[in-house]
């Protein structure tokens, strides 16, 4: 129980504005796994995050059901982290109404993230792209979290959320735990298979591989991944990005090392290597496909995990947002 106590506070969350991927599995959710019995984790469905883009309600509801089959799916076990859906807690919205009135326009005008959507969603520009940070920090604050499992594009956030805490307990003694933006050792970086340049996206259809996408899909993609005019199957991100990629993959599918890999494929060439590295990701997501059909035709079930994951969620977010609301003054209710 002593342990218990004692165990770090971890929080994170994934936008349900595509179908998960194998990057969000390999780079995250798989990680999140291996964590759950070392820290006391809190994992999102963030939906309201995804509405800063336009959404098709019904795609919506889908998609955050699907999410929280593969979270389970993935091994994420219900008993052992907090599973939820963001919007059926409301002190996040709360909490992030109160500390947009301690974050500045300009630290808000400099979020990388802001300046690359803005320009993707030129004719969409809302308030709610703009403020997406702040939102950002208070699901994180609400929690306490001492950790926040993110990749690289979403550390200036976690950076701002620091910021803003440090603020608010500068004015108002010791409110929030400052969280460290966690980047596990362990954590693949997938890059898309038609750019190796860029990350794995959802919204890239033919250069991702999604958890749900049936094996003939998933071969084909890996067999049309762009690599090079060569044929050795070398481990080299400057001048050999698409092999490097596809070497990452394979290693994290078969728990290989990169030697092992190499020494693997030598003298193969790409028209074995490409299939086989697509063989071993068809291995790797099957259970997990097969479990979230079977827990999908199961939402009584999911119902149950998604009510009971708000239910502790609000049990800590209410405790913070209390604290929050004396010390700025507003009536006890």
């Amino acid at each position: 129980m002593e342990n218990q106590v004692q165990k770090k506070r971890i929080f994170s969350g994934i936008q349900p504005s595509g179908d998960l991927t194998l990057g969000s599995y390999m780079g995250a959710i798989k990680n999140w796994v291996a964590m759950q019995d070392e820290y006391e984790s809190i994992y999102c469905i963030v939906d309201m995050h995804a509405i800063t883009v336009r959404q098709n309600p019904a795609d919506l509801r889908r998609r955050a059901l699907e999410q929280l089959a593969q979270y389970i799916a993935c091994g994420l076990d219900p008993q052992k982290n907090i599973l939820f859906i963001q919007s059926h807690v409301p002190q996040h919205a709360e909490l992030g109404w109160i500390l947009g009135c301690y974050t500045q326009f300009g630290e808000l005008s400099r979020m990388t993230q802001f300046k690359q959507k803005s320009q993707q969603h030129a004719d969409n520009i809302t308030a709610g792209l703009f403020t997406y940070p702040v939102l950002m920090a208070a699901d994180i604050l609400l929690y306490q979290a001492d950790l926040v499992p993110v990749g690289a594009d979403q550390k200036q956030h976690v950076e701002l959320c620091r910021d803003i805490a440090q603020r608010f307990n500068g004015v108002y003694s010791d409110t929030f735990t400052l969280p460290v933006p966690f980047i596990p050792q362990m954590g693949a970086r997938i890059m898309s298979l038609g750019n190796p340049e860029n990350k794995m996206s959802k919204s890239d259809p033919e250069g991702c591989v999604y958890l749900m996408d049936p094996p003939e899909v998933i071969q084909r993609k890996f067999k049309r991944a762009v690599t090079d005019s060569e044929t050795a199957v070398k481990f080299d991100r400057e001048h050999k990005p698409g092999v490097s990629n596809l070497l990452t993959v394979y290693c994290a599918a078969t728990g290989k090392t990169l030697e092992e890999a190499e020494a693997e494929f030598s003298g193969q060439g790409y028209g074995v290597f490409k299939p086989a590295v697509g063989e071993a990701v068809i291995e790797l997501l099957r259970p997990v496909r097969e479990e979230t059909a079977r827990l999908l035709q199961d939402k009584a079930y999911l119902e149950s995990v998604y009510r009971e994951g708000a239910r502790k969620a609000q049990g800590i977010a209410q405790r913070t947002l209390a604290k929050v609301h004396r010390k700025i003054g507003f009536i006890a209710r």
